[in-house]
């Protein structure tokens, strides 16, 4: 019977050292599988943007608007995208042209255009800042197409 009575607390002290490891633990897949969503919108923004770009290679900011509104952003959804492309701030749209203008394929290689959305994704979880050294991640969604329609005189 002495026994039972030294047990009597047992469960309740490994309940209170094993609780904050799981929540972590917990916490951290939950910001991961957000920023791997986040990334995917960021990954579909620049590949619309570079398919426009395929069409029309010299017009940066219709490329730029058509990658900003792929998602429409409303107050009223259940679950809405954790990225703001429209935010200017915080969200960057980057354009590069492969090649020269009515180059066409030249050595095998074809004339394409790059579109990158940049986005520092901030973290939630606590204590990973000072573990990678920053409180954001910075995702990077890339997309290259071939020009179909180069601007030609």
């Amino acid at each position: 019977m002495n026994k039972k009575k030294s047990e009597k607390g047992q469960s309740l002290i490994e309940l209170a050292i094993s609780l904050p490891v799981i929540l972590l633990i917990l916490l951290g897949t939950i910001d991961f599988g957000m920023a791997l969503f986040s990334y995917a919108i960021l990954r579909d923004a620049a590949q619309e943007g570079a398919l426009y770009a395929s069409f029309n290679p010299t017009n940066s900011q219709a490329i730029e608007n058509r990658a900003r509104n792929i998602l429409p952003r409303s107050d009223e959804a259940i679950f809405s995208s954790p990225v703001d492309l429209r935010n200017t701030s915080t969200v960057h749209v980057e354009i590069e042209a492969i090649g020269n203008d009515c180059q066409g394929v030249t050595k095998g290689v074809a004339n394409s255009i790059r579109v990158n959305v940049i986005y520092d994704y901030p973290i939630v979880m606590p204590f990973a800042g000072n573990i990678i050294g920053s409180d954001t991640i910075r995702l990077t969604g890339s997309a290259t197409n071939i020009i179909l329609q180069p601007p030609c005189p």
